[in-house]
């Protein structure tokens, strides 16, 4: 995915710093739209010997063929081991962590303590940053306290609120917005993805997350909760937990539960869109439905229902059963709808 093209003014505002390079940014904004991706181009063109006119690695030198192998010298991607590519999950053996560990950064002390390659920048890539805990985050914060020369922390987060006020007030932050729906269009119908524009609602303008959700065959169970939802009164609550629990078990863990609730979260956003009179957000195709579901019921009780979905979602992290939760689902959704 092209990041660049979806981010150009963010891209020329970090080469903008090149000559008064901070010791330490901070990518932020929402999941799934391509922060790691432009943060790693960043660094490959700070670390290039040759970069592009408009600043992109050329891709070509020594220092590029290193990077792109991973064994740049002056390039450390600090990430949990869950997210490692080349990390495989064995039956019986202990789950890759979550976490970005305090051993990590504990790691990081020989690589400050050597000079960089030909005199050049020294780069720790942080991805993400929330994945650190309090411990690990302030071992890192006595780096960010005292740096060392030359070096450049180029720190990545979704969730930025949820990062220590000390590490966030010792970063320039570099906010990375929703790009524009037709850039977002593009750059995906170049990536080969179909009704780009429904992705990209579904996933809130997020890229990433909407190739993702469109390479990851959505499509059935997504159709089928739609059409489910779409009865409104006429729903059949058991029926719809015996479905949809059934497409759980077929997708063999690609598909959660989690997901699910997260798509019936945005029937709901789009439900009290449409019940004060403003297009829906998500479901593009469906404005007319869901305008039409959303004038029978109350507004107070569906605020009170969306909250509730609030609570499901985070319930719906918890192992539980499947089929008991979908049910009281959409038991509560079918009950919006009683006279």
């Amino acid at each position: 995915m092209n990041v660049i093209e979806l981010h150009h003014k963010v891209w020329s505002g970090l080469q903008g710093r090149r000559q008064r390079m901070p010791h330490s940014l901070l990518l932020i904004g929402q999941k799934g739209l391509g922060k790691f991706d432009l943060a790693r181009c960043f660094a490959a063109s700070l670390l290039c010997e040759s970069p592009l006119a408009d600043g992109m690695a050329c891709g070509k030198c020594l220092a590029c063929n290193w990077f792109a192998q991973g064994n740049h010298p002056d390039f450390r991607l600090l990430q949990p081991e869950a997210l490692s590519e080349d990390v495989e999950a064995e039956d019986g053996k202990k789950k890759p962590s979550q976490q970005i560990t305090i051993d990590q950064v504990r790691s990081l002390d020989e690589f400050f303590n050597v000079g960089t390659h030909r005199g050049g920048l020294r780069i720790v890539l942080v991805n993400p940053t929330e994945a650190m805990n309090r411990n690990t985050a302030n071992s890192i914060l006595k780096t960010l306290e005292e740096p060392s020369p030359s070096t450049l922390f180029l720190m990545v987060s979704s969730e930025p609120m949820r990062l220590l006020p000390t590490i966030r007030s010792r970063c320039q932050v570099v906010p990375v917005p929703v790009p524009l729906v037709k850039v977002a269009a593009r750059v995906l119908a170049d990536e080969g993805v179909e009704r780009a524009e429904h992705w990209l609602a579904l996933a809130g303008g997020a890229p990433g997350l909407a190739v993702d959700m469109a390479n990851s065959g959505q499509n059935a169970w997504l159709d089928l909760l739609v059409s489910r939802l779409g009865a409104g009164r006429a729903a059949d609550p058991l029926g719809m937990a015996t479905e949809l629990e059934k497409a759980l078990k077929d997708s063999k863990g690609r598909l959660l539960l989690k997901q699910v609730v997260e798509a019936f979260q945005k029937w709901m956003v789009d439900l009290n869109l449409a019940r004060n009179g403003l297009p829906v957000r998500y479901f593009l195709q469906h404005q007319a439905k869901i305008s039409g579901l959303a004038d029978m019921i109350p507004p107070a009780r569906l605020i009170q229902s969306y909250r509730a979905a609030i609570n499901r979602r985070q319930e719906a992290e918890q192992p539980l059963n499947a089929r008991l939760f979908l049910e009281g689902l959409f038991l509560e959704y079918r009950a919006l709808f009683a006279n």
